[in-house]
């Protein structure tokens, strides 16, 4: 095969669009069971709102302590190598699941073999989505690195919202069985989809310490966790929250919020470079606490989905807006380290959210831990606002 020596910002975007499918195969693995695993935790396994938020925080501190690992394999032994590792490891998420299905003469068992596949879901996502980031920006350049940090972004949302329908289904019909089965077939398709695409250079020269790039985004790392809370809330409890209400189409409101979410990256992906990361992010946000706040104060159905919708509305454009900025700053040797690093404040939201949200679930409500989410959302627009006029004051000196 002949090799292609032109400039990545003059290549075809067909390759990212085939990773970025690649990581919707991969990640509906995380999908389907999202909205199912609250249900397994407090029906099938009889355990209470503390339970299901450590089971489905776990996976995202898992995701957490891998990052910077996965960030430095990706600089320095490749990004396709370490994107397929990522693959790999989530297709034993689905095993160990089975496990958790058929060895059912111990409770604590079965939820300890639930927990071995959300760490593992939280590890190969680690590897996945920090080595495809950094593929496809060595695949078509730093220029368009809005292009594929949004396209990344869609594939995962957009898996959220075509896997809770289906995750719900399957476990309807064939019980965690089906949902065990779908979460093993799903990154092993996603393997044979990515193969041919070409592997990129490993960039050379010295790399800034650990230490330098977290201090480069410490300010948007902050906000993108705040943000991150939001979601949170929504995947960990909107289940019970529904069921509590005694509402139906729970899985729906996790659609709506992928659909929300995709539809402003398709239309609204370019406004981080042309108004500026900050002054977007802050919009943002606004916009994801009005729809956590009539969550927080819906009393029917459809005024959740649209609570929902405003959520991933909000949520949409905050992880590439920041992620454009920090792109900037760091030096191409270390994007993946960058990347990690920047993708660990999320993981940090997700990961504490779940079992504190439980304990709020359990005293003040499940309302209660919408609220919280828009007081996040909140704090964030402040932080955001304080970046904005250090900027303007810098620009002015």
């Amino acid at each position: 095969m002949t090799q292609d020596t032109s400039r990545p910002e003059d290549r075809s975007v067909k390759p990212v669009a085939v990773t970025s499918f690649s990581v919707f195969i991969t990640y509906l693995t995380a999908g389907i069971a999202l909205p199912v695993i609250p249900l397994f935790v407090h029906n099938d396994l009889g355990m209470n709102n503390v339970m299901v938020g450590i089971a489905v925080g776990i996976q995202f501190f898992a995701t957490l302590v891998n990052r910077g690992f996965a960030g430095k394999k990706a600089d320095q032994h490749g990004a396709k190598q370490t994107t397929r590792l990522g693959m790999s490891i989530i297709a034993l998420v689905g095993v160990a699941y089975l496990l958790s299905v058929f060895i059912n003469h111990s409770l604590w068992l079965q939820f300890s073999l639930l927990l071995v596949g959300r760490i593992l879901l939280g590890l190969g996502e680690s590897f996945l989505l920090t080595g495809n980031l950094t593929w496809g920006l060595g695949l078509i350049g730093q220029k368009r690195s809005g292009i594929v940090m949004s396209w990344n972004g869609m594939a995962i949302y957009g898996s959220l919202a075509a896997g809770a329908p289906i995750g719900l289904l399957l476990y309807h019909h064939f019980a965690f069985l089906g949902v065990s089965i779908a979460c093993v077939l799903c990154p092993l398709i996603a393997l044979l989809c990515n193969a041919k695409i070409p592997s990129v250079p490993v960039s050379g020269g010295d790399r800034p310490s650990f230490t330098t790039v977290l201090r480069q985004i410490l300010a948007p790392g902050s906000v993108l966790a705040l943000q991150g809370v939001g979601f949170a809330v929504i995947g960990a409890f909107i289940s019970l929250y529904f069921a509590a209400e005694h509402w139906g189409n729970a899985g729906y409101t996790l659609t709506i919020f992928g659909l929300a979410y995709v539809l402003i990256r398709v239309f609204f992906g370019g406004l981080p470079d042309k108004k500026g990361g900050v002054v977007v992010t802050i919009i943002s946000l606004l916009v994801e606490m009005a729809g956590l706040l009539l969550l927080c104060l819906s009393q029917q159905e459809w005024q959740a989905l649209v609570g929902a919708a405003l959520t991933g509305a909000g949520c949409s454009l905050v992880f590439p807006a920041m992620g454009v900025e920090i792109m900037k700053r760091v030096d191409p040797q270390v994007r993946g380290t960058a990347l990690g690093c920047f993708s660990a404040f999320q993981d940090v939201a997700y990961g504490a959210t779940g079992p504190l949200a439980g304990f709020l679930a359990n005293s003040a409500g499940y309302g209660a831990v919408y609220l919280a989410g828009a007081c996040s959302a909140g704090i964030g627009v402040l932080v955001s606002a304080a970046m904005l006029r250090s900027a303007r004051s810098g620009s002015a000196a």
